[in-house]
């Protein structure tokens, strides 16, 4: 059953948030930093609260939050402009979002993530927050452009399996979300030789000259519409199994 009105919290007016049953919240967090020439400073927010909004929209009680646009960025401060948090201030705003929304009563919170700095805060708050009131349930897609490769075929992507920041997916899914800001005229990038088991914690500078890793060139919006749809199904179905369930989980007997 799908949304009959616009599920986003900052669109909405009080009367309608009474009006509608909302038990659950999406939150896209994201970062402003640079993405190379061809893609807009926002694209980390603009992609996550893409996808928030078109799973709010296929999910029965879901509120859309308003997207968080800064993220830890400090290792992507070599290109202007990175408007970046620290990882403890992140940590700290996330745990006083959860606490807002628990306190309304909304317990259960889907947060969508669009940049990899912010993966430590995500875990850290979800974690710490939990422990201290475990009535609120916190789930994450922590690394989209890591799920949609592995959702879709062996071979929809033809550079470093579509990874990077500015790369292949990163590009064609920005093809979907808003095509208008992108310029592959300017599109180049580099693919960098990293430690295949172990993580080297570099600067971004390092690893990219141009402030792009992946190969952007090889984007196409094909690919961004079948990673955006595999997206938001795999998301749409992982809540409705949690919905089922309570979002418990179903420990072994």
């Amino acid at each position: 059953m799908f949304a009959l009105v616009d599920n986003r919290l900052l669109r909405m007016t009080g009367h309608l948030l009474k009006e509608g049953y909302y038990d659950k919240a999406v939150l896209p967090v994201g970062a402003t930093e640079y993405h190379g020439e061809h893609l807009p400073f926002g694209t980390d927010s603009l992609v996550s609260e893409s996808l928030a909004e078109a799973v709010s929209q296929r999910v029965d009680g879901m509120l859309c939050l308003p997207t968080l646009p800064f993220g830890m960025s400090r290792h992507y401060s070599s290109f202007p402009i990175a408007l970046t948090l620290s990882t403890g201030t992140l940590t700290s705003v996330l745990k006083e979002i959860m606490e807002s929304l628990n306190q309304h009563g909304m317990k259960r919170l889907l947060i969508i993530n669009g940049h990899d700095g912010n993966i430590p805060a995500i875990e850290a708050a979800a974690r710490e927050y939990r422990t201290d009131h475990p009535e609120m349930k916190v789930a994450v897609l922590e690394a989209w452009w890591v799920t949609a490769s592995e959702l879709l075929p062996k071979g929809t992507f033809d550079a470093w399996e579509g990874l990077g920041h500015g790369g292949e997916g990163e590009t064609s899914i920005m093809l979907r979300v808003a095509p208008q800001l992108v310029n592959m005229s300017r599109a180049r990038g580099h693919i960098p030789n990293l430690p295949e088991h172990v993580q080297v914690k570099w600067l971004f500078k390092e690893i990219a000259p141009d402030g792009v890793t992946g190969d952007p060139t090889k984007a196409t919006s094909e690919k961004g519409i079948l990673m955006w749809q595999a997206l938001v199904d795999e998301l749409v179905d992982f809540v409705q199994k949690m919905d089922k369930s309570g979002w418990e989980i179903d420990l072994p007997k």
